[in-house]
Order: C-alpha cells, then sequence, then structure tokens
C-alpha cells in the first residue's frame, strides 16, 4: 500500500473511531466545530498534555486534506525518530541481502519500519475539528494516547521475545541442517522486527527508553553466516548452452544471498557440498513472422537435491525469449536476460527455499522450462 492509499485508508478509520479513545477531551470529535477558535488549534498541550498524548495539528482549506496533515504530523515524530537510527540501522539489513546496494537496503529498512510504525499510528485518533469560516480554513486535531500504545508495543516485543527465544534453543538442538538454518533465519529476522518496534516504544515513552533485546543480531547473523559457511555448502553444475556464464550467473546471484557455493566437488578447505543445484539451459533461434526482427528463446531447468542422497527437494524453470535486428544481436541480448534473471530471481528462489522462507515446487514430469529438444516457432513475437 503506498503512503498516499494509506493516510486516506487511516483517515477513514480515524473519523469511524474518533470516540474509541478513553480519556480524550470532553470536546470529542467536534468536525463541524463552533465559531470560537478552539484553545488546541494554538496551545493542544493544555488540553492534550503531551505526558498522556503524542498529538498534530493540520490545517487546509477542506476537512479531509487538514485531517491527512493532522495524521502526518504525528507520523513524522516517529519518522524523525527512525532517520536518527537508520545508520545502526544499516548493519541489522546485512542479513536480508548480503549483496545489496544501499538503497535496496534502504527499501527493506523501509519495509520493515512500515510493518512496526504502520501498525502504532493506527492507534492515532482525528479527536477534533474546526472550520473558519472568515479564512475557509479546516483544523484537525490528532492524538495518540501514550499509554494505549505502549502497552500494545509491550504485547508485541513480549510476543517476539517468545518466539526469538524458541527459535534459538531449537537451532542449537537440532541436527539438522537446514532446520537450523531456518531457525537462526527466523530469530535474526524477529530481532530485526522487534528493534523497530523498540524504536516505536522510545519514542512513546517519556524517558525515551526501550527494552534490551535477549540477544544482539549481529551475534545470530554471525552465527547464522559462519554455520552456512563450513556446513552447507553449495555445489552448483550447469549444463546445456553456454553453460559457464549461465553456472557463474547463477553462482553469483547464490553468493549475493549469503550462501557459500562451490563450483567442484569440494569447497577451498575442503568442505564437501550438501546440496547440489543442477540443471541446464538452451537458447536457439525461433521463427516469428516479423520482418524486422529476428527472436531467440531461452528455456532453463533446474533442481536442488541432497549431494548425498541425491533426494530431490524443489525445482525451478524458468524461460523467455527476447528481440533484436539480427541473430547474433538477439542471440546475445538472451544471454543477458537469462544470466539477469538466473541470478536474481532463481538464485533468490533457491535461497529462500534454504531458509524456509518459501518453498520450491516438486518437480512433476518432464521439466517445464525445455519441453523439447528441438526449436519452437511462435506465431507472434
Amino acid at each position: 500500500m503506498t503512503a498516499g492509499r494509506r493516510m486516506v485508508f487511516h483517515r477513514s478509520i480515524l473519523v469511524l473511531g474518533c470516540l474509541g479513545l478513553v480519556g480524550m477531551s470532553s470536546a470529542g470529535c467536534a468536525w463541524f466545530g463552533g465559531h470560537a477558535r478552539p484553545g488546541w488549534i494554538d496551545d493542544a498541550d493544555r488540553e492534550y498534555p503531551p505526558a498522556h498524548y503524542l498529538i498534530g495539528v493540520g490545517q487546509s482549506d477542506n476537512r479531509n486534506s487538514a485531517a491527512d496533515e493532522a495524521y502526518a504530523a504525528v507520523s513524522r515524530i516517529f519518522k524523525t525518530e527512525v532517520d536518527a537510527r537508520a545508520k545502526d540501522w544499516e548493519s541489522y539489513l546485512v542479513i536480508e541481502r548480503r549483496g545489496s546496494t544501499n538503497e535496496e537496503r534502504r527499501l527493506t529498512l523501509d519495509r520493515v519500519t512500515q510493518v512496526s510504525t504502520g501498525k502504532v499510528l493506527e492507534n492515532v485518533r482525528i479527536m477534533e475539528t474546526w472550520h473558519d469560516p472568515n479564512k475557509g480554513l479546516h483544523y484537525a486535531l490528532a492524538a495518540m494516547s501514550r499509554s494505549q500504545v505502549e502497552a500494545s508495543l509491550l504485547d508485541r516485543v513480549s510476543m517476539l521475545d517468545r518466539a526469538i527465544e524458541l527459535d534459538v534453543v531449537e537451532s542449537r538442538r537440532t541436527t539438522d541442517k537446514l532446520a537450523k538454518i531456518r531457525a537462526l533465519r527466523r530469530a535474526a529476522r524477529n530481532l530485526v522486527l522487534r528493534e523497530a518496534y523498540n524504536s516505536d516504544l522510545r519514542v512513546i515513552r517519556l524517558s525515551g527508553r526501550g527494552i534490551a533485546p535477549p540477544y544482539g543480531v549481529h551475534e545470530l547473523s554471525d552465527e547464522l553466516e559462519r554455520f552456512l559457511a563450513t556446513n552447507l555448502v553449495l555445489a552448483v553444475q550447469v549444463s546445456g548452452d553456454h553453460a559457464e556464464p549461465v553456472q557463474r550467473a547463477l553462482t553469483e546471484g547464490l553468493i549475493r544471498e549469503g550462501l557459500t557455493v562451490t563450483a567442484g566437488t569440494a569447497h577451498d578447505d575442503g568442505t564437501v557440498p550438501e546440496l547440489l543445484v543442477r540443471g541446464t539451459a538452451r537458447l536457439f533461434p525461433i521463427q516469428v513472422q516479423d520482418q524486422h526482427f529476428r527472436y531467440v528463446r531461452w528455456c532453463s531447468d533446474f533442481d536442488v537435491r541432497e549431494a548425498t542422497t541425491q533426494r530431490v527437494l524443489g525445482a525451478v524453470s524458468r524461460g523467455g525469449k527476447e528481440g533484436h535486428l539480427t541473430e547474433r544481436e538477439a542471440m546475445a541480448k538472451t544471454l543477458r536476460v537469462m544470466q539477469h534473471e538466473l541470478s536474481s530471481e532463481v538464485a533468490t528462489m533457491i535461497a529462500a527455499h534454504i531458509f524456509g522462507e518459501a518453498a520450491l515446487p516438486m518437480p512433476m514430469g518432464m521439466p517445464a522450462g525445455c519441453l523439447r529438444g528441438e526449436p519452437l516457432s511462435d506465431s507472434e513475437p
């Protein structure tokens, strides 16, 4: 949901629920207001003391926009805290995508804070509005009860602490390598989310203090990284057309996801691979009724299996076609597109399966990407 749509949604529920916040001013939801200018426009602290409320005042030429402005004023209080901690939070995001750019990490940070702060802001209520007929302006007052939100945040932090503890205990007891990795991953990700809630708690509390976490994100992410490096080495084997650049692209993508990859039967330190990513890729010209462009199709089929037992854990197939002025240029463009998709989407899907965030489908019958051994023809580009 975009920021604008989210604000409109919140504004709607704020209006309906403005009487639901206990202990507010007896003025209630004065949507139409009186002729006298209310005191909260110039001194909201007098009626809604900062010890009990976080408030925001908005003004605009229409009532709905004034309510949006008031809501945004409260939101900015939390944004200030997030911006102040953004540099420190960058380190937490290393566990999300180890090869990410700063911009991608910032997007991840925004998603984390939207989950936490977005829920906190659901507690904002539009308490009063007033229309100044002389100036043609509408005013709105948004307020949030510190005590109510603090109780809600404490519940969420406590719930996350319990989940984190269970995952850490499981990771250190289990002998199943994938189960250990997935438990550590969940614990580390929940610690990141917990820190987001803890940041909101610092804003709500007059003391500005949160609650110390039971573990450090660095502690768990380092433990996960060490385990991945020594206990879950992957081998990548690709056959078919342009096997070497295709294998290199998929390997680079998996490494960016935080996985340890070897191209042979053993890692540099002699570690034998635990999982094998094996597949094939093909590129071939296709006949398309187009006088100006030549087209090349690509297809790929990969599966992830245990290296010792050859038991298949999941499979992924991808394909597509690209066009250019000459067949040679079309072939080069198609290879670039295939490499990019394998190093990004396919590598991400495999990593997500290993980390327990999404399951790869099991192969059913014939490979889905490369259906036939002979070139295909398309009637349309």
